[in-house]
């Protein structure tokens, strides 16, 4: 069936991007996930703990054992929030605004290995298409 044909490419793609992250991951420190939520404070440094953990999507046990985990490595810091007594902002060291660079090299390398020889009408398919199986897999969530 090409549906399961196309699950399991999907899954094969998901499990090597996960490895190859892991690898590049692990020669700046990091583990799988920390460099999302470092993603999300170059674009908004200061975000509350509730808001990154939203934009990540991801339990709150979870960000709040890898937050500290940045703290502990002096990659992030925290502050309670001025306007909120009950939430605590997240800030960027300057060793955490410094991982930018090559985390996001390691992306560009990782996309153009991925969509190496894709047409840009192929692209624009795969885009929708990919697209379209995200709604399907959200849909039901409240």
């Amino acid at each position: 069936m090409i549906e399961r044909e196309i699950r399991e490419l999907l899954q094969r793609i998901a499990i090597q991007t996960r490895k190859n992250y892991s690898s590049e991951l692990r020669k700046l420190d990091l583990h799988i996930g920390q460099e999302l939520a470092l993603h999300y404070l170059w674009k908004e440094d200061g975000i509350t703990q509730a808001t990154l953990r939203h934009k990540i999507g991801s339990e709150a046990s979870t960000v709040s054992n890898m937050i500290r985990k940045l703290e502990e490595d002096g990659i992030v810091y925290r502050e309670k929030s001025s306007e909120d007594n009950r939430a605590t902002n997240i800030f960027l060291t300057e060793k955490g605004k410094a991982l930018q660079k090559p985390i996001e090299q390691m992306w560009r390398d990782h996309e153009q290995k991925l969509l190496n020889n894709l047409a840009d009408e192929e692209l624009l398919l795969l885009r929708r298409l990919l697209m379209q199986m995200d709604y399907n897999l959200h849909q039901d969530k409240t």
